[in-house]
């Protein structure tokens, strides 16, 4: 399986993969699925995938070669990050026709991606775009999207995420969210891949790798742990255990109804 966040704030853009895939619990193997393109000062593209391996490398494969091969629309050519996700769109939806029917079995060849990225003069933005060929927007009151196992990583985005939040604290956000769902779902797995682009850069961004055994990311998720249970350990006492301190500080015992 696979889990792939994006987040949008007010200073760029961050994004966030694993690179586990599994084709049965005895064949896993690690493929990036994060792929960018940029063209310095110009424009920058980054592309995360999830779904059919075969799906998501013929996509990648066909962005790149439109463009020597001078067929339009292409990633240098669109006008608008919207152009850019419709001709994404086309692409991955032929590549899936294409495979279906070579297909003499049941092989599912859907693909889901979140595209983002910038054009010289415009905001940056970040699409979701489904197997289907069609796509959504992140909200404004969520600006971030995921893609695979999303269940795990959720609740912290939904906490801490907002416009106004610093790219390096929602790049630690998104770390902890993929820590989340690596500890809950061994399909998701290591090295994790960070990239963190800043708005009107128009560059390469940085890009981090953090292999299984990466003290940053040890360290990170210790800390994380440590926080939840500091946290837990300060939630307020029920009622009762306040009383029933009291009592035994005074020497005298309560004793509650039943509620059966």
């Amino acid at each position: 399986m696979t889990y792939c966040l994006a987040i949008n704030v007010n200073d760029g853009l961050v994004l966030c993969s694993d690179s586990r895939t599994n084709a049965g619990t005895d064949n896993v193997s690690v493929y990036s699925k994060m792929h960018t393109f940029i063209w310095p000062g110009q424009r920058f593209f980054v592309l995360l995938s999830a779904g059919n391996l075969a799906t998501t490398q013929a996509v990648v494969k066909k962005l790149n070669n439109d463009i020597p091969a001078g067929l339009a629309p292409n990633l240098l050519t669109v006008n608008s990050m919207q152009e850019a996700a419709d001709y994404l769109g086309v692409v991955s939806t032929q590549v899936q026709k294409l495979h279906t029917s070579r297909d003499t079995a049941t092989t599912s060849f859907e693909a889901t991606f979140v595209f983002g990225g910038q054009i010289a003069g415009q905001a940056p933005e970040m699409f979701m775009v489904y197997p289907q060929g069609n796509y959504i927007h992140e909200s404004r009151e969520h600006p971030f999207l995921q893609i695979g196992e999303i269940k795990y990583g959720k609740p912290i985005l939904d906490r801490v995420v907002k416009r106004d939040v610093s790219l390096e604290r929602a790049a630690r956000c998104a770390l902890v969210s993929m820590n989340s769902t690596i500890r809950s779902n061994v399909t998701v797995g290591p090295p994790v891949e960070l990239l963190i682009y800043e708005r009107d850069s128009l560059g390469e961004g940085r890009r981090i790798y953090f292999s299984e055994d990466d003290p940053y990311a040890r360290q990170l998720s210790e800390r994380w742990n440590e926080g939840l249970m500091k946290a837990l350990q300060d939630l307020p006492p029920f009622p009762w255990e306040t009383e029933t301190k009291t009592a035994e500080d005074d020497g005298r015992v309560l004793n509650f109804p039943s509620n059966a």
